[in-house]
């Protein structure tokens, strides 16, 4: 097999595949900056994202990737000595945490392991016991996009609202907006982290913290936040460089601009459903496959799952192997096991992704599953039978 001829597939987690529409949006040469276009189309851009995450409140925008939006979050209401709750079933819950060590907040573990969403009820009876309001956040990722693990948010702020405790509610949403259903205000969020290069199909570079009305007040009471970081001026502008801290992105906005009219005319409820139908047809083949075979999905509770991304575990050498042959023969590349490692596999090589978020159809879905199964038996890789068919009656089916 050759995959010369015909267009590559990037089947990994984010970046997501860009729409052409979108690319065709940044081909352009650079606006003006200082009036013009760009500024007349940036309320349009704030109230399309914020229709996104269902929000009404206040959103800021960072030129950085979600790392960067991490640290703008943490920035404005966690200050150094502050305590930090974090809430860990995978390599992205660590990283925002270590994040928060890295600007001197001091931070308490929940650990939940590699296969199971965050429990509500250790998260109650942790906050219950600090009685002296130590804690002023709990962060949390929405999809850990390492395990693909979909934490339920609505019940996390259930259980920190039975607890009596006055801490905000963090959520770090990169992997899940626009591919998994997030209400941030019915869901009692007060702080949200997204980023443009997945759900929201535009370059990586780009990034957003969400602000409750709560948040917000606690910015104020903060002693000092960096000129750069601080959201204040981001979310109330009052000249256009404001929204960035500086120069604009400009091309990054013309594709957001796009991107944010796609998911409005599709509209977000027949987006989830869209990334729901094609989740549940990449798990019907997985399920298939592991009938009669080593392959197995991280998480075992379809409700569990995100619908944004599918990690798995295939063991050694076929982890490796079938991510390979994939890419260099058939042109899909598969996504890494990343932070997946154990003793027997320390590289982690025996895990491996599949990436189903944003501009992505059922076309695109069986030629990922096709070129998968191609690659197993290129390999030898013992399976069940019939996955191809499984994806297809989902995919066929009137159901989500």
């Amino acid at each position: 097999m050759s995959k010369h001829g015909g267009r590559e597939q990037l089947s990994i987690p984010g970046p997501s595949v860009m729409p052409e529409a979108v690319l065709r949006a940044m081909h352009r040469a650079s606006p003006n900056i200082y009036e013009g276009e760009l500024i007349n189309m940036m309320d349009g851009i704030t109230a399309g994202l914020k229709r996104v995450a269902r929000t009404k409140q206040g959103v800021a925008i960072y030129i950085g990737n979600g790392h960067g939006a991490w640290e703008a979050a943490l920035s404005n209401v966690v200050g150094e000595g502050d305590h930090v709750l974090g809430l860990f079933n995978g390599r992205f819950g660590e990283g925002w945490a270590e994040m928060a060590t890295g600007l001197g907040a001091v931070v308490e573990k929940l650990d939940f392991g590699k296969k199971a969403p965050v429990d509500a009820s250790k998260l109650e009876a942790a906050l219950k016991a600090d009685t002296q309001g130590r804690i002023k956040a709990v962060l949390c990722t929405h999809t850990d996009t390492s395990t693909s693990i979909r934490n339920d948010i609505e019940m996390i702020r259930a259980a920190m609202t039975a607890s009596g405790h006055d801490a905000l509610l963090m959520v770090d949403c990169i992997a899940s907006l626009g591919c998994d259903r997030f209400e941030m205000d019915a869901w009692g969020v007060d702080v949200a982290v997204a980023a443009s290069q997945k759900g929201l199909m535009v370059p990586a570079g780009v990034s957003f913290v969400f602000i409750s009305d709560k948040a917000a007040a606690r910015r104020a009471e903060m002693k000092r936040v960096s000129r750069y970081w601080d959201w204040a001026p981001r979310a109330n502008p009052e000249m256009f460089f404001q929204y960035f801290g500086g120069t604009a992105p400009t091309h990054h906005l013309y594709g957001l601009r796009t991107a944010l009219g796609m998911l409005e005319e599709e509209g977000m409820e027949a987006v989830w459903a869209r990334h729901e139908k094609l989740a549940n047809a990449v798990w019907a083949a997985c399920e298939a496959w592991g009938a009669d075979g080593p392959l197995k999905m991280n998480v075992a509770s379809p409700a569990q799952r995100s619908c944004a991304v599918t990690a798995l575990h295939v063991g050694q050498p076929h982890g490796l192997n079938l991510r390979r042959w994939c890419e260099q023969n058939a042109g899909v590349t598969l996504g890494i096991g990343l932070g997946m490692s154990t003793d027997e596999d320390p590289k982690g090589e025996g895990f491996f992704r599949i990436g189903h978020m944003g501009h992505v159809n059922p076309q695109m879905i069986m030629a990922t599953l096709g070129s998968m199964e191609t690659a197993f038996e290129a390999h030898k890789v013992p399976r069940g039978a019939g996955a191809l068919d499984a994806a297809v009656k989902v995919l066929a089916s009137s159901g989500a």
